[in-house]
C-alpha cells in the first residue's frame, strides 16, 4: 500500500512538471526561430517609444531654433538700422560686436530656458580677432551652457558663458566655463558653414528650409559631445549673417532618453546616421551605462544585417557584434534642404549578452526543473508514510487480541470500524455463548436498557432495527428532522452506544437470538 500510493505520487508530480513545460513551450518562453522572443518584442516596443520621443524632442528644438532664428534676425537688424548700418556692415565694424551680442543676451537666455536643451549659441559672420591669421576661422559670438540639463528637476539651473566677450557674463553675473574662448573656431564647422551657404544659395526667406542638425563632434578645447541644431540669420533683404540656434550634449541625451536596463545591463540606444547600409557611430549620441565608444575607434561603421522576424545583428570592426532593432527617425522639417539625411534610433545589446541570457535563462530553468523533481519525489515518500502508517497501525490493532474502542488512530473510517468490532470483541471476551442463550450480561444488559426508553424513542429505535435512517424516521413519524436527531441522541445515552452501526449489531445480535425489541414492555 505505501509503494503504491508513493508511486501515485510520484507520478502525479512527473505529470504537473509535464504540464508546466508544456506551458513554457506553447507560450514561447523558449527560445524559438519562428518568432521573436519576449524580449526581442520588448526591444522592439521600447525602441518604437524611444523614436518617437526623440523625434519629437529634436522637432521642438527644430521648431524653436527656427523662430528663435526670426527673432534674432529682427533684432539684430533693427539695432543695426537706429545705427544708420545693415548687416552686412557688420565684419567692417567689429567694435559694435559686443554691444549687439550684449543686447540679444536675455533673448538667448530666454530661449534657452524655455528650450529642452543643454545650450544656446549665436554666430555673427564676423570677428573681433586682432590676428589677421585666424581671422578666416575665428568668429564673434555667445554661448550659453546650461550645466544641469535635466529641467524636470532643476528649477534654477547653473548657466555658464563657453562662448562670448567676458565683460557680458560679468554684467549678467554668468560665470564662464572651464573651456571657456572668446570666439568660435569655424575651421571645422558644418553646423555654422551649411546652413549659410544653402541659405546664400537660394533665393528663399523660409528659415525652415534651412534648419540643420550636426553630427555629434566635440567643439575645440572641450570635453563634451553635443549636437548642434543650427538656423541661419537672415535679414528681410535676404543677406545672411551668422546663425544661432540649440545644443543637445550627451548628457542631455542620456537624461532624456535612457534605456531600461532591468533585463539587460549592457542595452544601450544610439541616434546616428545612416549611410547605406551602414550605421555611422562617429557622428552618433549614445544612452546607456555601457561603454561602447572604444569598440569603433578603428572603424566607426556598424554593418547591419537584417531580419525579418528577430533581432538585427550589428557588426563591427574587430568581429564585436551587437543585436537589436533600428527605424528611421525625422530630425528635420518637411521642407528643409537637408530632408535627404537619414537618421536612425536603434536600441541594441551585445550579441553575448543575449545568447547569454538564453542560455543562462535555459540552465536556470532545467535547474529548477530538476529540483521540483526531486522535492517533489522526497515529499512524495514522506507524504505516503505519513498517511499509512495510521491505517497500518489501525490494521495491527484490529488483528491484536487486546484493543478496545478507546484506541484512536486519527483515521475516521479506521476508528468507526473499530468501535463496533470492539463492542463484539468485548462482548465475546466474556465468554463464548450460544445464540440461545439469552443470559448473556451484554445483551440482558441491554433489554433492560431499553425498556427506559420513552414513548417516542421507542419509535424511533424501532424504525431504526427495520433499516431506516434518520431523514426517513422523520417523514414516516411526521417530525422534523432535529426532533429526530434529539431522540436519537437521548437514545445512545440510554442505551450506552456510540454510533448507529453499534447499535445495530446489538439490535441484530437480539434476533440473532430470537428476540425482537417490539415485544419488550414500555415502561
Amino acid at each position: 500500500m505505501h509503494m503504491r500510493l508513493f508511486l501515485f505520487l510520484v507520478a502525479l508530480v512527473l505529470v504537473l512538471l509535464l504540464g508546466v513545460l508544456a506551458i513554457l513551450f506553447t507560450s514561447g518562453v523558449f527560445i524559438q526561430e519562428s518568432s521573436k522572443s519576449e524580449s526581442e518584442k520588448l526591444i522592439a516596443n521600447k525602441l518604437s517609444y524611444a523614436s518617437r520621443h526623440i523625434s519629437a524632442h529634436y522637432g521642438r528644438l527644430s521648431v524653436q531654433a527656427i523662430q528663435f532664428s526670426h527673432d534674432l534676425s529682427q533684432s539684430i537688424e533693427n539695432s543695426l538700422q537706429e545705427k544708420g548700418l545693415s548687416v552686412i556692415d557688420l565684419p567692417e565694424h567689429p567694435q559694435l560686436l559686443e554691444e549687439i551680442l550684449a543686447q540679444e543676451y536675455d533673448q538667448a537666455l530666454s530661449a534657452l530656458q524655455s528650450s529642452q536643451s543643454s545650450g544656446v549659441f549665436i554666430i555673427l559672420d564676423a570677428t573681433f580677432n586682432p590676428r589677421p591669421k585666424n581671422a578666416n576661422t575665428s568668429r564673434a559670438g555667445l554661448y550659453l551652457k546650461n550645466m544641469e540639463p535635466d529641467i524636470l528637476s532643476s528649477s534654477s539651473p547653473t548657466i555658464l558663458l563657453l562662448r562670448g566677450y567676458p565683460d557680458i557674463a560679468r554684467h549678467s553675473s554668468v560665470s564662464p566655463h572651464a573651456q571657456w574662448n572668446m570666439e568660435f573656431d569655424i575651421s571645422e564647422a558644418p553646423y555654422y558653414k551649411l546652413p549659410m551657404e544653402q541659405a546664400a544659395r537660394h533665393d528663399v526667406l523660409s528659415l525652415s528650409r534651412f534648419c540643420y542638425w550636426s553630427s555629434a563632434f566635440t567643439l575645440p578645447e572641450t570635453r563634451e559631445e553635443i549636437m548642434l541644431c543650427s538656423v541661419p540669420l537672415i535679414d528681410s533683404r535676404g543677406n545672411v549673417f551668422g546663425v544661432c540656434g540649440f545644443e543637445v550634449s550627451s548628457r542631455l541625451f542620456k537624461l532624456e532618453h535612457m534605456p531600461d536596463q532591468s533585463d539587460y545591463s549592457r542595452i544601450f540606444f544610439m541616434l546616428a546616421p545612416l549611410s547605406g547600409n551602414k550605421l555611422d557611430t562617429s557622428g552618433a549620441m549614445f544612452s546607456g551605462d555601457y561603454s561602447e565608444h572604444h569598440l569603433f575607434r578603428n572603424d566607426p561603421f556598424l554593418h547591419i544585417e537584417e531580419k525579418s522576424s528577430s533581432f538585427s545583428r550589428y557588426t563591427a570592426a574587430g568581429g564585436n557584434s551587437f543585436l537589436g532593432f533600428h527605424t528611421t527617425v525625422k530630425l528635420y522639417p518637411q521642407d528643409t534642404v537637408f530632408v535627404d539625411e537619414v537618421w536612425t534610433v536603434s536600441m541594441m545589446v551585445p550579441s553575448e549578452d543575449v545568447e547569454g541570457s538564453k542560455s543562462t535563462f535555459n540552465l536556470r530553468l532545467a535547474l529548477w526543473l530538476t529540483f521540483l523533481l526531486f522535492f517533489g519525489i522526497v515529499l512524495s515518500y514522506y507524504l505516503s508514510r505519513y498517511y499509512i502508517i495510521p491505517v497500518t497501525r489501525g490494521l495491527d490493532m484490529i488483528k491484536s487480541e487486546s484493543f478496545n474502542k478507546t484506541h484512536k488512530t486519527r483515521v475516521t473510517e479506521i476508528d468507526e470500524l473499530i468501535e463496533p468490532l470492539s463492542a463484539q470483541r468485548q462482548i465475546g471476551n466474556q465468554g463464548k455463548y450460544q445464540e440461545e442463550d439469552l443470559s448473556s450480561a451484554v445483551l440482558s444488559s441491554f433489554i433492560s436498557k431499553i425498556k427506559t426508553l420513552s414513548r417516542a424513542e421507542r419509535a424511533v429505535l424501532n424504525l431504526y432495527a427495520q433499516g431506516y435512517n434518520a431523514k426517513e424516521i422523520a417523514g414516516t413519524l411526521h417530525l422534523s428532522i432535529n426532533t429526530i436527531k434529539t431522540h436519537t441522541k437521548r437514545i445512545y445515552t440510554k442505551l450506552e452506544v456510540s454510533s448507529r452501526k453499534e447499535l445495530l449489531l446489538l439490535v441484530n445480535m437480539l434476533k440473532e437470538a430470537g428476540k425482537d425489541i417490539n415485544n419488550f414492555p414500555e415502561y
